[in-house]
């Protein structure tokens, strides 16, 4: 069974471009791409390509549609009008979150379906930003979760989500692109099972886990002076 689905994504974003390589791979074809090229977008940029240091690069967008006939569409925000009667004219049935901003309501709405996100971390412990980070400064299992999108912040019901094995080796770069990783091997499976009929609806529990902000510089520090020392306690080795 095909699904059409819009795929949105931050300009160049290395976690929506790993992403989006992973979904070609499994042939799953978006309808369109929308880019939002904004300074929000730059910034979320920067902040990944900081995380993933010294990592394989995914090919740029480009690249990675070459030869294939998928439409790309570029808007100031994901959120915005132009957005707005994009998907509208559309008419997917599901909305693919490639690495965005929090995406409102009148979005949310457009999908005849459902909005499907790729979280960096496992939910419902682990919300918001820069979950590799909390998790190793909180001794926590790394790993990332496919989930349907509500408007709250990471609270949308869970489809699938897998711990990811965390090595004496690994540092908190090649983290952050193993996750990466992860989060679009854990979509494409999504995608499949919800175009399959297949796709698990688990309602998260309110009163577990908390929502996260950036991670202060230091105690991102105590997190990776952790993992570099051997003391992380999730070691798969």
């Amino acid at each position: 069974m095909t699904l059409k689905f819009a795929f949105l994504v931050l300009e160049e974003h290395p976690y929506g471009r790993e992403m989006l390589r992973i979904l070609l791979q499994n042939n799953l074809i978006p309808a369109v791409i929308i880019q939002e090229v904004s300074a929000i977008g730059d910034e979320e940029r920067e902040k990944f390509l900081q995380r993933m240091k010294g990592q394989p690069s995914p090919p740029r967008l480009t690249e990675l549609i070459a030869g294939k006939k998928i439409p790309v569409y570029c808007v100031a925000n994901h959120n915005d009008a132009t957005c707005s009667e994009l998907l509208v004219s559309l008419k997917p049935e599901i909305l693919v979150l490639g690495g965005t901003r929090i995406i409102k309501k009148n979005i949310l709405e457009i999908p005849t379906r459902a909005t499907v996100n790729a979280h960096p971390g496992l939910l419902p412990v682990l919300r918001g930003s820069a979950s590799v980070g909390w998790a190793l400064y909180k001794d926590l299992p790394q790993g990332a979760t496919a989930h349907f999108i509500d408007p709250g912040i990471d609270t949308g019901d869970i489809i699938v989500k897998r711990q990811l094995p965390v090595y004496h080796h690994d540092t908190y770069e090649s983290l952050n692109y193993r996750i990466a990783l992860l989060s679009g091997e854990l979509m494409a499976e999504a995608l499949k099972m919800i175009a399959n009929g297949e796709a698990a609806r688990i309602p998260q529990d309110p009163n577990i886990g908390e929502t996260y902000k950036v991670i202060p510089n230091d105690l991102l520090d105590e997190g990776k002076q952790r993992l570099a020392a051997g003391l992380y306690s999730h070691y798969a080795d």
